[in-house]
């Protein structure tokens, strides 16, 4: 199968990559040439590697018809954030027989009324990136219906793994969480910390997204949550974190007010849309209809991600990992 990558460097590509071509595939990448994968794999000596810049690309109008004149099988696409890119796509491939699955984002779903949330009982989005990505899944879902492009989309999590800062436990990248984790050092958590976070390794994303093009027929005109199996509360991911360090979490539970005031506006404000939120999500649909299943726990996914940031001095630890 000839599959298109549009940007291929990022966080999924660079495990999916090398994901197709050990399974057979012809893989052809569209990035901007300004970026490496996060890990290198003799795989992607055997990649037709497509230099674009798909915002210049878009604004003049011609994005949707390089992709196009690739004649692919299937489209991956891990970039596309506004309807209007999407609709233009969409419109250039419609009628080539292409597969188009588009890379989406758990924020299409509100904050948690029903845990787990599925498919079928997501609340509706709130914020301009959740909004615009249920709004493009939706858009997708009539297509296909509608008799028009095949499309399937899926929805990762917090996305994880080596060679970037996960999402900490207070719901942000501030780095000194794990500093004060690691030295025993108090920690003051927004509310109670029972917020959860859905997590996910990238390895598993990029399993999902290989499992949508090789399962054409199963995948057309779906949608779909990608997650670990597990997910992980603010104070139980504080207490695994510290317990790497042989350490016990001393958490403090601090009004949403006094976070504000103590922390820098950035980090406050993503755990605010983070921790909010507090999703935990079913991949039932995923499992049964592609065969999902993740390698990774979500435990495992930011261990994996720590681990990394250690081995490449990217964190201050007052000691060792004690695991």
């Amino acid at each position: 199968m000839r599959i298109v990558v549009i940007g291929a460097t990022g966080h999924i590509g660079t495990f999916l990559v090398p994901r197709l071509v050990r399974s057979g595939h012809e893989v052809v990448t569209v990035t901007r040439g300004t970026s490496t994968p996060y890990a290198d794999s003799p795989e992607w000596q055997q990649v037709e590697q497509v230099t674009a810049d798909r915002e210049q690309e878009d604004r003049d109008g011609t994005f949707g018809q390089r992709i196009a004149g690739l004649r692919a099988d299937a489209v991956v696409d891990l970039v596309c954030f506004t309807m209007s890119s999407a609709e233009a796509l969409v419109s250039a491939l419609r009628g080539t027989g292409t597969h188009l699955v588009h890379c989406g984002s758990i924020w299409r779903a509100g904050v948690s009324h029903v845990l787990p949330i599925t498919e079928e009982n997501a609340t509706e989005p709130f914020g301009d990136y959740g909004v615009q990505k249920d709004a493009i899944a939706r858009m997708l879902g009539r297509e296909t219906a509608d008799g028009g492009l095949l499309t399937t989309s899926l929805h990762p999590g917090h996305i994880s793994g080596p060679g970037w800062m996960p999402i900490g436990p207070l719901g942000n990248l501030d780095p000194t969480v794990w500093t004060k984790l690691s030295a025993g050092e108090p920690v003051e958590v927004p509310s109670l910390g029972a917020e959860a976070m859905a997590h996910v390794h990238a390895d598993d994303v990029a399993q999902a997204f290989q499992l949508a093009v090789e399962h054409r027929d199963e995948a057309a005109g779906e949608d779909f949550f990608v997650t670990a199996s597990t997910a992980l509360t603010a104070r139980g991911y504080a207490h695994l974190v510290a317990s790497w360090f042989g350490q016990e979490a001393r958490l403090e539970s601090v009004s949403w007010d006094r976070f504000r005031e103590t922390t820098d506006p950035e980090h406050a404000g993503a755990s605010w849309e983070h921790l909010s939120r507090s999703q935990v999500f079913s991949t039932e649909k995923a499992r049964r209809l592609l065969g999902y299943e993740p390698a990774y726990t979500a435990e495992a996914t930011v261990l994996d991600a720590f681990r990394w940031l250690v081995e490449h001095d990217r964190v201050d630890l007052a000691c060792p990992l004690a695991i």
